[in-house]
């Protein structure tokens, strides 16, 4: 026998279902985090572990005036450290003084031997360039002239090639410097002494030759240059006005 269809008692059965099947809004969903037993390390979060103390600086050699280098600073030296690097400091500026002055001593004395117009060594070498354009002397010595050769005090050793020239330098009683130098030249048939004569009256700058001469053993002197005053050799003053006062 078929049942009776009763709608009010089919729903009265399935309510129970449709509460249990509720699902919770998606808003709610997106906040809820999974439960977890693990702790996710975050890179703010503090150790417990304490860290090492700093290891301790190594000890540095004592610094003294043969080993300082500078390295070490100032605020970290000891008292007696201080008084050797400012010893060492102060030896250093001594040096370097020194040098300064030395250096500028010779760098003076090779302008003033070498370099200057009026140095000797400016006064020979044109000296050897007038004996070795003068007829005379090339006839005596040998030439051409380039080939004659020209030197300064005769030397023990073979090998030495710059010998000392000999020369003196003076200043009269009217104030003219003299100066006197004599070199030695050597050519294809003979040998010569030469002798230099130079004066500079007070506010000249120049030199004035006053007697060159070349000197051959057996030959004739050969005068290159004579300007002497007769006067003046004799040891009589110059003229002031046309007369003499001393």
């Amino acid at each position: 026998m078929a049942s009776t269809y009763r709608p009010l008692e089919a729903i009265q059965l399935l309510r129970p279902t449709f509460r249990t099947a509720r699902f919770p809004p998606p808003s709610r969903v997106a906040h809820i985090a999974p439960f977890s037993t693990t702790y996710s390390a975050h890179a703010t979060h503090s150790s417990t572990t304490a860290s090492p103390p700093p290891s301790p600086r190594p000890a540095r050699r004592t610094v003294t005036v043969t080993n300082d280098t500078g390295a070490v600073r100032w605020s970290d030296l000891s008292l007696g450290e201080k008084a050797a690097r400012t010893t060492q400091q102060s030896f250093n500026f001594v040096v370097i003084a020194v040098g300064v002055v030395l250096t500028g001593a010779v760098s003076y004395y090779i302008y003033t031997e070498i370099l200057s117009p009026s140095s000797k060594t400016s006064h020979f070498n044109r000296a050897v360039t007038r004996i070795r354009a003068h007829p005379e002397c090339i006839s005596l010595l040998g030439g051409p002239g380039p080939q004659i050769s020209a030197y300064g005090e005769p030397s023990f050793s073979r090998w030495a090639r710059n010998r000392f020239i000999a020369s003196t330098s003076e200043t009269d009683r009217w104030g003219t410097e003299h100066m006197r130098f004599k070199f030695y030249v050597e050519g294809s048939r003979n040998q010569g002494v030469v002798n230099v004569h130079l004066t500079r009256r007070p506010g000249q700058e120049e030199w004035e030759y006053q007697s060159m001469v070349c000197d051959v053993k057996g030959e004739k002197r050969v005068v290159v240059e004579q300007k002497e005053e007769v006067g003046r050799a004799k040891g009589q003053g110059p003229k002031i006005f046309g007369a003499r006062w001393w």
